[in-house]
């Protein structure tokens, strides 16, 4: 599949699986964006999107849940504020690897980042249509049937959801190597 240049933003979901990151390197190798407007202010684009989960997911902790008392109110925001920072170190990670794969495939021009905190089934979709995404491509961890019953499955959710049409990466198979 190889569009002729006609989008103008594609947006690439990434959480750190190797299968988000195939999802970008397939991407970059089978869709073009169009050629900018002179006048145009948006540039077509890919935009690397990762949600990070709100500290309270993170944890497992309803916010409720967190244990108050001690000697002092200061540790649950030590707590949350730990919480954070791990969450802020693995979100840079997850960015630097995406940036990595777009070095490789030379189009860090044509590429800008998004990261946003919530649920990653909901904040895809927002973010689809905020940004007028002409497509939407992620990597699919391919969990079994018990796990997906708790989980869920984001890609399912935004196959079925986001108003864009929705490219699904399976797996390893469809690793894509540059030429």
């Amino acid at each position: 599949m190889s569009s002729g240049g006609n989008l103008s933003c594609v947006l690439v979901s990434v959480d750190g699986s190797e299968e988000s990151m195939n999802a970008l390197r397939w991407a970059f190798t089978n869709l073009k964006l169009r050629s900018p407007a002179p006048d145009s202010t948006h540039p077509p684009s890919f935009v690397i999107f990762h949600v990070q989960s709100p500290p309270s997911i993170a944890t497992g902790l309803n916010p409720g849940a967190i244990p108050f008392g001690g000697p002092s109110d200061i540790e649950v925001p030590a707590f949350t504020a730990a919480i954070e920072a791990h969450q802020k170190r693995i979100t840079n990670a997850v960015i630097n690897h995406a940036l990595e794969i777009c070095s490789e495939f030379n189009v860090t021009s044509k590429v800008r980042s998004h990261v946003v905190v919530g649920d990653p089934k909901e904040k895809i979709c927002e973010a689809v249509q905020d940004l007028h995404a002409d497509v939407l491509v992620m990597g699919c961890r391919s969990f079994g049937p018990i796990k997906r019953m708790f989980l869920g499955s984001v890609s399912n959710y935004c196959a079925h959801n986001a108003p864009c049409p929705v490219i699904i990466i399976k797996g390893n198979d469809c690793v894509v190597k540059k030429n």
